[in-house]
């Protein structure tokens, strides 16, 4: 996942999680009434594939903010004709090639109900043995509403609102690849 803050890109390495000094940083803008951007795919894809997995960082800065931030779904394709894998002797170009047609989609606002959402992944990680038998990484207790949500809750939960997004931003992907 890549963060954007405000003009500021922050690289997280694939499979590290997000650092926590740089989720204490995003939870800050978020928590200031600040935009944030965040790629939750892990990387810019140059595939005309189905959307990966998204990552859980997206869905953890939703949760853990003050107020519940409203996602906007964006999706591009084209971008490997601006800046082509393998250009020229199989290099990148060393600047973007102009004139060339990208689509950037962009869908309905999503809001979530975290509270809600919550006591739904409470329940549903204390009776779902795919959650709550997962090895334990020692995931800190995340508590707010009057509700403790622990390591089975949260994966729940992320995943839950990971799917959603990645639902969205397929759509998306579908929709730009017809049009």
């Amino acid at each position: 996942m890549l963060l954007h803050i405000i003009g500021k890109c922050i690289p997280i390495t694939r499979g590290a999680g997000i650092y926590q000094e740089h989720m204490n940083e995003a939870l800050q803008c978020l928590n200031n009434g600040a935009w944030l951007h965040t790629f939750p795919e892990g990387k810019v894809s140059q595939e005309d594939a189905p959307i990966r997995r998204l990552k859980w960082g997206t869905a953890s800065l939703i949760v853990r903010a003050h107020v519940t931030p409203i996602v906007l779904p964006m999706v591009h394709s084209a971008f490997e004709e601006v800046m082509p894998e393998k250009f020229f002797l199989d290099r990148r170009p060393p600047f973007p090639l102009c004139n060339k047609k990208i689509k950037i989609m962009i869908g309905q606002p999503l809001e979530f109900d975290i509270p809600k959402m919550r006591q739904v992944a409470i329940s549903k990680s204390r009776g779902d043995h795919l959650f709550s038998s997962t090895t334990s990484r020692g995931w800190p207790v995340i508590s707010s509403h009057g509700l403790d949500l622990d390591e089975a809750a949260q994966r729940c939960l992320y995943s839950t609102i990971s799917q959603q997004i990645q639902t969205v931003m397929e759509e998306l992907r579908s929709l730009a690849k017809s049009s």
